[in-house]
């Protein structure tokens, strides 16, 4: 089968550094980078797509918009070729620098942060640095480095799971020096996460002197740090006689701080910094960003093409509820399922369907099935895949959200366009989409309900009161809708983002 062939150019507009998400990946932050794209013409537009492997995605989800003028992949666990063996002394004053930088971003204080520090280190990670990957693999000033780190810090008895943990997490980091040298030219970047595609916009930024814009929907490190605290394939090697329940793994916490680290990386190096609403920008501000550089850009939907569709629903609600999502465990389809449980039993004829991709997480989306299964749900949970949301909106009585972690979720904003309100965990800002945020959005009402996070009664009992009272359920959707339309249409938004890019490529007056 032929290699798919993506569209090259010798240079663009605007970078967007992309981890994880479109044109690979559907829904949430990618369907925004496709919003966003299609809405500036005017700008060419290059694509760097980060993965993990090729495996992992398949074939596109979005079709390019002509204005993707270039598409390059690459992907954290493809194999390549290590530099040739070479043993050799490295550079240890090199190494010193790389010592200070880790004291810094292990405790960053603001007052004697060296911004050229940055500049010295990156420096030296491209061809022909003093920071190579060889000398990183075989230098004995790299040997000496660890193994100090290693007696100075660690508190995991096994020095071999730390010295490939430490291999494991660097690594990646010549792949980004390999990109930022060989990516064709662009007036500015524009990366929509911090993590890998962040830190990847920093070495550009220094390396060309180009902009670097930074959108974060969700907290990048805060939603590593739910993965982490999960993941399984973290070992940990203390004995019962070592271990203290109370604290977690010192390699977990290496690998928690490694991504805390790409985040102030990319914080300083990012000349615009983004966030979705207020809370997440001083959660930005917390984790070292400028607030300066800060400032809120909500999400916003497309209400010509989405508002026609309340017309299309039926005259009584659809004793329907819907998680529109990935099939992933942040998104806690479990609790979904089994607050659907509880709905079945008070409104017999209710369905539960679940419309998003199962296979990022093959696993769990078995998992999922089988507990609506043996819940006796089978007939009543309806895992329906992916499903274009302007043929499903119309059918559904009540949007589910039972995350454990979200930004502004665009389903919601999507779903109140269309005139379906929500019931959502309290994330995010959820509460400020369903409540209002301020007096004269709080003033159009109750959009919905929030309840907390895992818990199936509480999802249950708000479904089911907005299912069961018409009246209830009439005034939130009309709140849902005079909210949309009042503070979250695109046109806002992509007014907003037209002042950034202007702003970025030198051309505000």
């Amino acid at each position: 089968m032929p290699a798919v062939k993506f569209p090259t150019a010798a240079r663009a507009d605007i970078g967007l550094l992309l981890e994880g998400t479109f044109p690979f990946v559907a829904g949430g932050v990618s369907s925004w980078v496709n919003q966003i794209i299609r809405a500036f013409p005017e700008y060419r537009f290059a694509c760097v797509f980060i993965g993990s492997q090729p495996e992992d995605y398949g074939d596109m989800k979005y079709a390019l918009p002509d204005n993707v003028v270039h598409l390059e992949t690459h992907y954290l666990r493809t194999p390549h070729h290590l530099p040739k063996i070479k043993p050799h002394d490295g550079d240890v004053e090199t190494f010193a620098r790389v010592e200070e930088l880790h004291d810094y971003l292990r405790s960053p204080a603001r007052d004697r942060f060296d911004s050229a520090l940055f500049e010295r280190v990156f420096a030296e990670l491209f061809k022909g640095g003093k920071l190579s990957e060889q000398a990183f693999l075989y230098s004995r000033a790299s040997w000496d480095y660890t193994t100090k780190q290693y007696r100075r810090f660690s508190t995991d008895p096994s020095f071999v799971d730390y010295f490939w943990t430490v291999r494991a997490m660097h690594q990646p980091l010549w792949l980004f020096a390999r990109i930022a040298e060989n990516l064709i030219p662009v007036r500015a970047f524009h990366t929509v996460s911090t993590g890998y595609a962040g830190f990847l916009g920093a070495l550009l930024k220094r390396r060309s002197g180009r902009p670097l814009i930074l959108s974060e929907h969700g907290i990048y490190t805060k939603e590593r740090k739910i993965d982490l605290f999960q993941s399984e394939w973290i070992k940990d090697s203390r004995n019962l006689f070592h271990r203290n329940p109370a604290e977690i793994s010192y390699i977990r916490r290496l690998w928690i701080r490694f991504f805390e680290s790409l985040g102030r990386v990319c914080y300083d190096s990012a000349d615009i910094i983004t966030a979705l609403y207020e809370a997440n920008r001083q959660r930005q501000i917390a984790d070292g960003a400028d607030p300066a550089r800060t400032r809120n850009i909500p999400n916003g939907v497309n209400l010509q093409r989405l508002a026609p569709l309340r017309e299309k629903r039926p005259a009584t609600t659809p004793p329907v509820l819907c998680l529109i999502g990935r099939v992933v465990p942040i998104k806690d389809v479990k609790t979904f399922i089994r607050a659907m449980r509880i709905v079945a039993n008070r409104l017999p004829e209710a369905e539960g369907w679940i419309a998003g991709p199962t296979d990022e997480d093959p696993e769990y989306g078995r998992e999922c099935m089988n507990l609506a299964a043996s819940l006796g749900l089978a007939d009543r949970v309806k895992f329906l895949g992916f499903q274009k949301i302007d043929d499903i909106l119309p059918k559904i009585g009540v949007m589910i959200l039972s995350s454990i972690s979200e930004a502004l979720p665009l389903v919601i904003l999507e779903g109140y366009a269309a005139g379906v309100p929500t019931v959502a965990t309290d994330v995010g800002s959820c509460r400020q989409l369903v409540y209002g945020f301020g007096e004269d959005d709080a003033a159009l009402g109750a959009s919905g309900r929030v309840v907390r996070i895992a818990d199936p009664q509480a999802l249950a009992d708000a479904s089911l009161e907005l299912l069961t009272d018409h009246a209830a359920w009439r005034a939130a959707q009309q709140a849902g809708i005079r909210r949309v339309e009042k503070f979250y249409t695109q046109e806002l938004m992509f007014e907003r983002f037209r002042d950034v890019y202007r702003e970025a490529l030198g051309e505000k007056e």
